[in-house]
């Protein structure tokens, strides 16, 4: 059995839940051409502070099957950032993530980076900013973060049976493979929405972990919690969605986690850290 928080706060549906072929939706908004980004300088190493021997706990097991994961065990005070969808690309939040080293995991969504369907409108009046193409996406990965699966159209997998969810996971995966030279091993299911269907596709698709969160971050680097006391935890994960307004948001939510005493965590080195000790 999981032992795991279920986060209540998701993400908002992006696009129809068609095949992987789907044209896009009929009054949709399209980008006005498509841009070719300027290079970037490729960082030194991923971002983030690392685990120190025996920081981080086991993460429960669930019976041979990707474990679901809402945070990370630990009693350092690190939390960890993570951002879904892929709405609006804005160059200047990709310079933040660059230039300052922020340690950042994205979950893309096929529909939203290509420009298909409506933007997300749960922060504020949305856009396409850039959307069309995977470029930023590659300047995302190389700026050191990590691009892992978010499905093709986000629908609720549990209305889904085993290969509908296993089409729109196993298909997701291939295209970021194709497009960024590496498979996702993370997941993120839409909604934070799973059954036992989804895990078994996951893992069928050559995905590791399965991964929700402990609080969502709201227009104006507000953080939303899901725990009583209202307070950030150690082994926080933390997740926002590009929105409109997203560089702004961000540098005031990075300020406000380091005035609280937080560090942010390179998420990958710890996640291999509890596996091997879940292994030992």
């Amino acid at each position: 059995m999981v032992g795991v928080l279920v986060a209540a706060v998701a993400c908002a549906p992006g696009g129809s839940a068609g095949d992987a072929g789907a044209s896009p939706a009929v009054g949709s908004t399209q980008p006005q051409g498509r841009r070719s980004p300027e290079p970037m300088r490729t960082p030194q190493g991923p971002p983030g502070v690392k685990p120190r021997a025996g920081e981080v706990g086991r993460i429960a097991g669930s019976g041979g099957l990707p474990p679901v994961v809402s945070s990370i065990p630990t009693k350092r005070k690190v939390v960890f950032l993570t951002i879904d969808d892929g709405w609006e690309q804005d160059p200047g939040f990709v310079q933040q993530v660059r230039d300052e080293r922020i340690p950042i995991t994205v979950f893309a969504m096929r529909d939203a980076v290509e420009a298909r369907g409506t933007p997300d409108q749960a922060g504020g009046t949305a856009r396409y900013v850039g959307a069309g193409e995977w470029a930023y996406f590659r300047q995302l990965r190389d700026a050191g973060a990590p691009v892992e699966n978010h499905t093709l159209t986000h629908p609720d997998l549990r209305t889904l049976g085993y290969a509908a969810q296993r089409r729109e996971i196993c298909g997701t995966s291939r295209l970021i493979g194709k497009e960024l030279g590496r498979r996702p091993t993370l997941f993120r299911p839409p909604f934070g929405s799973y059954n036992t269907d989804t895990l078994r596709a996951a893992k069928s698709c050559g995905l590791e972990t399965v991964l929700l969160w402990t609080a969502s971050v709201q227009p104006g680097g507000k953080i939303a919690y899901q725990v009583p006391d209202k307070k950030l935890r150690p082994g926080d994960i933390l997740l926002l969605h590009f929105r409109p307004n997203l560089a702004g948001d961000f540098r005031i939510l990075v300020k406000k986690i380091k005035r609280r005493g937080f560090a942010l965590g390179d998420l990958r080195a710890y996640l291999e850290v509890a596996e091997r000790a879940n292994s030992s």
